[in-house]
């Protein structure tokens, strides 16, 4: 939290007293959602206090901010309320020692923005996941995160400054490639800590989004809820740690049940159902032909009870990857129903082929 004077408001920077004599309202929309809701009618000598501007260039702030719909302003003239409007913004940096992912959330988040109760719910999950995650994992000392409301959807970016979730993996699992280390955590149930986490949290959180970024060790993956979920490669947005960015939809029809139940077996035990996108596993030529390749498919797959193999951007395979992955591996596992989709017609008939 920063620092706060004996006005309960937030303490005065000289950067942000500059900044503001600039114009730059980027680092006020950080924090003028909180202070609205905080302050209320004392808004302004809240805003005085922190930026050192006077009053009337305060007013004419908070009129350019209302008008940007950061804040609205009703009363009279002589007596304006101020509360936060359509878009609002909270941004906070912790210390990764001895952080309680539940607390920021009550304490820092949750109080200051308006949610419908179903997106409110996959928030809470979404957010307490990504910062355990950080906490847990990154072996980093601090982790960013910013949450934004808009009139049409609800933004979170979550951002550490650790070793990167793929040199976690790398370090972990010994998957060198990126592209490998996605395959494998687009399955689900990949954790580097098992004593302590199922693995299924990124996998369930990337679900619950209409768009979810992974941004680590200047590589970038991302999934869209239009596109069928299918992970492709994006533009690294960082050099450090770990960022991962989600939206949900404010109107969106899924829920957090909703999320959790398509991926569970009849007895609801957990993570029983899982997708295989083999295009991270493919060159650009989309062919895979190795019984080495199956076998990375089929790593792990034993744990879960259904898996969706899908071919989408499969244009050929060979006999031995079908034969290892749907008659050696798929002999061998009779609990498992593997279920192929997205083929060509040649891959079709590959696969017709090889299963008993």
């Amino acid at each position: 939290m920063p620092p706060r004077n004996d006005t309960g408001c937030p303490a005065r920077s000289r950067s942000e007293s500059t900044a503001m004599a600039r114009t730059a309202l980027a680092p006020v929309t950080q924090w003028i959602t909180a202070a609205a809701l905080q302050h209320g009618d004392r808004l302004p000598e809240c805003v005085m206090e922190r930026l050192g501007l006077g009053r009337r260039s305060t007013l004419a702030l908070l009129r350019k901010l209302a008008a940007l719909q950061w804040l609205q302003i009703s009363g009279t003239p002589r007596r304006r309320r101020y509360g936060p409007g359509p878009l609002r913004q909270v941004v906070q940096r912790y210390a990764l020692a001895g952080l309680q992912e539940d607390q920021p959330w009550r304490r820092d988040f949750a109080p200051f923005f308006s949610l419908p109760a179903p997106v409110q719910r996959m928030a809470r999950h979404a957010f307490t996941e990504l910062v355990n995650n950080a906490v847990d994992h990154s072996g980093g000392g601090q982790v960013t995160v910013s949450m934004r409301q808009t009139p049409l959807q609800l933004q979170l970016l979550v951002s550490d400054d650790g070793c990167g979730l793929f040199e976690r993996i790398g370090q972990s699992f010994h998957i060198a490639e990126p592209a490998l280390a996605m395959l494998e955590l687009s399955k689900g149930g990949l954790t580097s800590a098992p004593d302590r986490h199922s693995g299924h949290g990124l996998f369930f959180t990337s679900r619950l989004a209409d768009v979810f970024d992974i941004h680590a060790n200047a590589v970038a993956y991302q999934c869209r809820s239009w596109e069928r979920r299918a992970w492709r490669a994006g533009r690294p947005a960082t050099q450090g740690g770990t960022s991962v960015y989600l939206a949900i939809s404010l109107d969106t029809p899924r829920t957090l049940d909703s999320v959790l139940q398509a991926h569970r077996g009849g007895a609801g035990r957990g993570l029983e159902r899982t997708t295989v996108p083999l295009h991270l596993l493919a060159g650009e030529d989309g062919v895979l032909a190795s019984r080495a390749e199956a076998r990375r498919v089929a790593s792990r797959l034993a744990q879960f009870e259904q898996a969706e193999i899908d071919f989408s951007g499969i244009t050929d395979i060979g006999h031995a990857f079908a034969d290892e992955l749907f008659r050696v591996f798929g002999a061998g596992q009779p609990q498992l129903v593997l279920q192929a989709t997205g083929m060509t017609p040649g891959v079709r008939a590959v696969i017709a082929g090889v299963r008993p």
